[in-house]
Order: structure tokens, then C-alpha cells, then sequence
């Protein structure tokens, strides 16, 4: 079936009051697994493309995998630009035919960032393509940790009820990427640490009540960091820090609830990757065959993937509301 319009996907989650899982694609083992789990699941999905993998894997090869994708199922697929950084890259991806762009200026000032969000939803709405915006500023690795233009942030700046608002009005966004504890990158958090489930509350409400109705709200830095994972990669070498941690999928599971329609994750998917790659690899030291360490990669990916839509998110079933 054709790309699926992430408006019509966001309208049926927020009735359906289930999540859209929002995975990020680098290459073919991870698009793989990815639409196979959701495909088994009977769950709609959302591929997500940032400026890191299109300059990695090249945006022609990306798009022609996912036609690929898209030619062996049947279920809703979207394709969204995570964290576009330039009206101009926002622009290339909708030409190129993504059902969703995110425009990035959480980190420039209030006016600025309504500015270029309106610039960039003005050039959508005339294609057919929905914008997701945010406001507020996550801790961790920004844009892709280690990419051009990115770097880590420890300073968190919560998302306001009152200035959500003013900036759905003024710019126009589908949706908006919230601040609310959230952390990108697979160093979070140390110790115990949770989503400030009141303050989602509270922005749901004042949108709500600004006659801006059911509004969908996007949830980054979603990952949960899983400790067996984590641990899995430290046991074959890896040096990953053993009081690392994520949010909660309990936490994940009430923002669903709530109103969090969109739930990205990208960080976990790196992780059950490289921890099947390792396993091989320590197991099989003599191992060069590409196939013989990405098929298990791909399917520890795929596990994960299904427990995500199944467990978490809750859009197991719903590829065909």
C-alpha cells in the first residue's frame, strides 16, 4: 500500500488512545526488522529518517529501501524527518515525498523558534505534509549524539502550559514534541528518575482548554535503556556504565494515556543491535561473515520492536482502524 498521511495515523491513535511507535531507520537490517515486527503485529508505524542517516546512508537508498518495505506489506506506513535543523532540509524531504516533517528550534529563542516552525508549515500545508514542532529542551545528546551541529545538553528546560499554546497557535503545527523529563541518548539518567507525568497533564489540559481539542503530543527520548541489554553489551566487551538508565515504560505507558501520540525511539534499537553483534562476535571470534552477526542483530531488534507496539505502546492490532 502507498505511505500512509501521519494525520490520519494520529487521528485514529488519539481515538483509539494507543501510540504510534516512531523508529528511527539507518539501514536495512533495522528497517527489516522493524516493519516485520509491526507487520506481525498488525501495528501501524512510523519510520523515522534524521539528518545523521540521510547523510550516512544516503537519502536515494533510503527511500528506495523503504519502497521496498512498503511493496511486502499491507500495513499503514509514515515516513517523518526526526529532528530537521533547517527549513531547507525541511524542505527537501518534502518534496521528496515524507507524509511528516519535524522542524527543530527548541533550542533558539521563543520568537525565533516560532519563526522558522511557521516557515516550515506553511511550505507543508501546501503539500500535504504535517509538521511536528517542540518547545522545551531535552538533556542528552541533541540531533543525533556525535552527528554535525550536535552535542549534549545537561541543561533541561521543561515545556510551559500557557507558552504550548501560544505556539501551536502562532505557528500552526500538527504536533508538538514536549519537555517533560525526557532524555535523548543511552546515558539518561543515574538512579531513579521519571517523567513529570503532572506537567503532561498539565499542557494536554491548557491546549485543551484553548478550544485546540484532542491535540497530539509527541514524546522524544523514549528509549528505556533495558538494564538486560545494557548488560548484555558490557558481558561481550562492551564499557557501557552499569547505573545508566531510561524512562520507565510504566511512565511511557501513562504519557500514551495521556495524550503522547507519537513515541520516539532509537536508542534501544542501537543497543539490542550492537549487543547481538557483540554476543557473536565474542562467541565466534573467527566470524567475518556480515550475515552470520546481522541476522541475529536484526532479530534482537525485531523482539524488541514487538515488544514496544505490544506491551507499550498498545497499537498492536490497530494497523487497520
Amino acid at each position: 500500500m502507498p505511505l500512509t498521511h501521519t494525520g490520519d495515523l494520529f487521528a485514529k491513535a488519539l481515538k483509539g488512545k494507543y501510540a504510534l511507535g516512531a523508529f528511527n531507520v539507518n539501514n536495512m537490517e533495522l528497517l527489516q526488522a522493524i516493519v516485520e515486527a509491526c507487520e506481525e503485529e498488525k501495528a501501524p508505524v512510523i519510520l523515522q529518517i534524521s539528518k545523521g542517516a540521510r547523510q550516512y546512508a544516503n537519502p536515494v537508498y533510503l527511500k528506495k529501501l523503504i519502497e521496498a518495505a512498503i511493496s511486502v506489506t499491507n500495513i499503514p506506513i509514515a515516513v517523518h524527518l526526526d529532528h530537521g535543523d533547517s527549513f531547507e532540509l525541511c524542505k527537501q524531504c518534502i518534496d521528496e515525498g515524507f507524509t511528516s516533517v519535524m522542524i527543530d528550534g527548541s533550542h533558539l529563542p521563543f520568537a525565533k523558534n516560532v519563526e522558522v516552525c511557521r516557515q516550515v508549515v506553511q511550505y507543508a500545508h501546501k503539500h500535504n505534509c504535517v509538521v511536528e514542532g517542540e518547545l522545551g529542551q531535552l538533556v542528552g545528546a541533541q540531533h543525533d549524539d556525535g552527528e554535525e551541529g550536535g552535542g549534549y545538553s545537561k541543561g533541561g528546560v521543561y515545556t510551559h502550559p500557557d507558552e504550548a499554546v501560544d505556539f501551536v497557535k502562532q505557528t500552526g503545527v500538527d504536533s508538538l514534541a514536549v519537555a517533560i523529563g525526557n532524555s535523548h541518548g543511552a546515558y539518561k539518567f543515574k538512579g531513579e528518575q521519571h517523567l513529570n507525568l503532572e506537567r503532561l497533564k498539565a499542557i494536554k489540559k491548557a491546549l485543551m482548554d484553548a478550544g485546540l481539542g484532542d491535540y497530539p503530543l509527541v514524546l522524544h527520548g523514549a528509549s528505556s535503556v533495558p538494564r538486560d541489554i545494557t548488560r548484555e553489551i558490557n558481558q561481550f566487551g562492551g564499557k557501557l556504565g552499569e547505573d545508566t538508565a531510561g524512562v520507565p515504560e510504566a511512565d511511557i505507558e501513562v504519557a500514551r494515556r495521556t495524550g503522547c501520540t507519537k513515541v520516539n525511539i532509537d536508542t534501544d534499537l542501537r543497543l539490542a543491535m550492537t549487543a547481538a553483534i557483540r554476543k557473536v562476535l565474542a562467541e565466534n571470534p573467527k566470524e567475518f561473515d556480515p550475515r552470520k552477526y546481522l541476522a541475529p542483530a536484526r532479530q534482537k531488534v525485531k523482539d524488541l520492536v514487538r515488544h514496544k507496539v505490544r506491551n507499550v505502546l498498545c497499537c498492536s492490532g490497530h494497523a487497520f482502524d
